[in-house]
């Protein structure tokens, strides 16, 4: 079930983008899911998830946001919550998808809110991986001191390498193998060089993608018109579990659930995330 086939599109000025599309078992009896990526991730970061989404009889479209893994790079200016959010409405106009359930993990939880905002009928259900309306000014120094920072390194061992010194704490449970599949995903090779998957201009765009004037108003319109699964990291450093709590404070369709021993962001692969999940699309449609 991990077969996907791959899909481009043009932006609104001629960008080539890319994603993965994975087929729902048995047909698309349900809902489709769009998954999301965080701000230097690309769409191999749901490369376990999105078969085990399909499996459910959903297909999964996984997105590369311009600037990222197979999409074409931009000026810096355009890396913002708007421009993604008219990219991923042209894909899904392209391919008649009216109404779906979306995965956002980080950013792409950012960037769901604000679909779900401008477009209601869109956004049919949420989970947000890890993201609020309100964001620890720890976990944000930390994003900032290594956004766009990365040097080129010379194999993939070296990558793995630099996934475990920066990652350690977030996933205490990862061995050899794990790093390795992180640095795959995180990295691409390039003149003989492994660099990450990204355009560091994307790190001069970080303060206007986390900047919002009224962020608790938008996220409680949100979560009142559609059920929204948060999942957070039991040692997240981002999203703090006062904020959390208060996400789902008095919504009868908002669930939190802990995704234990992890930091931030969930893979989605847990246990704890797989059995939230499992019950969240189930109870969507």
């Amino acid at each position: 079930m991990n077969d996907h086939v791959t899909r481009h599109w043009r932006s609104a000025e001629g960008l080539n983008l890319f994603a993965r599309d994975y087929a729902g078992a048995g047909g698309e009896a349900r809902l489709p899911v769009v998954c999301l990526h965080g701000l230097t991730r690309n769409s191999r970061d749901f490369e376990n998830v999105s078969p085990w989404i399909a499996a459910r009889q959903r297909r999964v479209l996984a997105l590369d946001m311009r600037g990222r893994g197979h999409s074409e790079r931009d000026p810096a200016e355009n890396y913002d919550i708007a421009t993604y959010v008219a990219d991923i409405t042209a894909l899904l106009t392209q391919l008649g998808i009216g109404r779906a359930i979306f995965v956002g993990t980080s950013m792409g939880g950012l960037i769901t809110v604000e679909l779900g905002t401008l477009y209601p009928e869109l956004v049919a259900g949420a989970v947000i991986n890890d993201i609020g309306p309100q964001l620890s000014m720890v976990g944000l120094g930390r994003i900032a001191g290594y956004v766009g920072q990365g040097k080129p390194l010379p194999d993939w061992q070296a990558a793995a390498d630099a996934c475990a010194a920066m990652n350690a704490d977030v996933f205490a449970h990862y061995g050899p193998a794990d790093w390795m599949a992180m640095a795959r995903r995180l990295f691409r090779e390039e003149g003989g060089q492994v660099i990450a998957d990204y355009d560091p201009g994307i790190a001069r765009a970080l303060a206007r993608i986390v900047a919002d004037p009224d962020p608790w108003g938008k996220w409680h319109r949100f979560a009142d018109a559609r059920p929204v699964l948060v999942l957070r990291g039991t040692v997240t450093d981002l999203l703090d579990e006062d904020v959390a709590q208060a996400m789902v404070a008095g919504k009868p369709r908002a669930v939190l659930a802990p995704v234990a021993g992890v930091g931030h962001a969930p893979m989605m692969d847990e246990p704890d995330a797989r059995e939230a999940m499992g019950r969240f699309f189930d109870q969507v449609d």
